[in-house]
């Protein structure tokens, strides 16, 4: 790249040089020319200006809003570090048990345990799929149950 850059910047004052000679030779003596310069800021804007003559303007970044660490995969292998109760959003209520899982990449995740009831405990395996619970905060994982350490859901009461 700096290979490329310097490329650049020889042509871009190749160019300069040439058009401040063109244009100081008839109206300033050759010892006034070489004193003057441009200020960097015109330089600086010359040059971003000469680069997108040659290159094009800049492309665009696409910026995701999803910036989970679950996104882009289907499932996740993780270990439980602590289960923990949270509290839902405002018209809600009722404690919701959610686990800290640390995932095969080492993100550490809350996921929500669906279902009632729940065998998991610290060091437990269990699978991890996507998707947030739009009713508490910071939970943007789910447990999958009846996968490796976590019971299967069992029947209501």
């Amino acid at each position: 790249m700096f290979s490329r850059l310097g490329g650049l910047l020889t042509g871009l004052s190749s160019t300069i040089s040439c058009s401040l000679r063109a244009t100081t030779s008839t109206l300033l003596p050759s010892s006034a020319a070489q004193s003057f310069s441009t200020s960097f800021p015109a330089w600086r804007n010359n040059f971003l200006q000469f680069i997108h003559y040659r290159n094009g303007p800049p492309k665009r970044r696409a910026r995701s809003k999803d910036k989970s660490p679950i996104s882009g995969y289907s499932h996740f292998k993780g270990i439980v570090l602590k289960t923990v109760i949270r509290h839902p959003k405002k018209p809600n209520s009722g404690n919701r048990k959610c686990a800290i899982v640390r995932l095969s990449t080492g993100a550490e995740v809350c996921a929500y345990i669906p279902n009632v009831g729940h065998n998991l405990q610290e060091h437990s395996q269990v699978l991890v799929k996507g998707g947030r619970r739009r009713d508490l905060i910071s939970v943007k994982a789910n447990i999958v149950r009846g996968k490796f350490d976590c019971a299967p859901a069992g029947g209501r009461k």
